[in-house]
């Protein structure tokens, strides 16, 4: 496992280059100027834009500037924001809690639908419980996001009054609000997770519960929860913690717009202020964030493969 984890750790090492490359010169040839931006929009002049450019580095060559940016990523010095002067990691460390906070529950809820929802319609192949699951997940892959978070407002937060519509509120100051807070904006980011797990287990399932052995656990009269998590569960799950890495990226993605209904002060909303002010340091630190957290994702995901897949460790 040890040699497993190395490995990883060391493969991850370019996709960072890679990344850091891909954002650095995109948004270099992305339209907008943000010197022009922080001198005063489309009024000001020659040369407070050329002052503004000298004082953001922008008159440097583009391999010195990201050399310099390659060199704060080491230093942990991801510049400052063009508009409000914050340090970027300040700002990102100050929004970190909530888009994670958001993430695990999405999560959390997609688990405890998809995990009983799958084994339920594995268990019973083209019953009415399995078709019914079927039919569910494919209107949670096809719904977007944003169309069941409004939903959910308008049903729970406006006509029943049990959830708040909009806001959050920090776990240390309130648990029981920070709760309640991140409730229906998990639900919405969730559900097309659910959805997905759901699907992908039910089909693991049925493949292993078609093996030889696990013929041979139920005719030596091996009961049905016996067989299902003492053999099949295991077996089973492997492969859908692949799809568990690839939800988290699309998570990612997700929590902008879900961040932007529930008003929610999370990395997402950062990330959409700052592209319309063209905040490109602010823009770089949160994507190279989004890309450690893909990282480190992906290299638990492939542990704990290796420890449910054996043979992937000499691999």
């Amino acid at each position: 496992m040890l040699r497993l984890l190395a490995r990883r750790l060391l493969m991850s090492v370019p996709i960072l280059v890679i990344v850091t490359l891909v954002v650095f010169f995109l948004l270099e040839i992305a339209p907008g100027d943000p010197a022009r931006r922080a001198a005063g929009g489309e009024m000001a002049s020659a040369a407070d834009v050329a002052e503004a450019r000298r004082r953001l580095g922008l008159d440097e060559p583009l391999w010195t500037r990201y050399w310099h940016f390659i060199e704060g990523l080491f230093t942990g010095d991801l510049g400052q924001s063009i508009f409000s002067g914050q340090p970027v990691l300040s700002a990102i460390a100050e929004r970190v809690p909530v888009s994670l906070s958001l993430m695990a529950g999405a999560l959390t809820v997609a688990m405890l639908i998809a995990v009983p929802a799958g084994i339920i319609a594995a268990t019973r192949p083209g019953s009415i419980a399995d078709r019914v699951v079927m039919l569910i997940s494919a209107g949670g892959v096809a719904m977007p996001n944003f169309l069941i978070g409004l939903l959910l407002v308008l049903v729970f937060a406006l006509q029943l009054g049990i959830f708040p519509a909009t806001g959050y509120v920090p776990f240390e100051q309130s648990p029981a609000g920070w709760f309640q807070a991140l409730v229906l904006p998990s639900v919405a980011l969730g559900v097309a997770a659910a959805a997905e797990i759901a699907r992908f287990l039910r089909a693991s399932m049925l493949d292993v519960l078609d093996q030889d052995y696990i013929r041979t656990a139920r005719a030596k009269g091996i009961g049905v929860r016996s067989v299902l998590g003492k053999h099949a569960m295991k077996n089973a799950f492997a492969p859908v913690l692949t799809v568990l890495g690839l939800q988290v990226r699309i998570l990612i993605g997700g929590t902008v717009v879900i961040e932007q209904i529930f008003n929610l002060p999370g990395l997402g909303s950062l990330t959409v202020k700052a592209v319309f002010d063209r905040d490109y340091p602010i823009i770089q630190g949160v994507a190279i964030s989004a890309a450690l957290v893909v990282v480190v994702t992906n290299i638990l995901v492939d542990v704990a493969y290796g420890y449910l897949n054996p043979k992937l460790r000499a691999a």
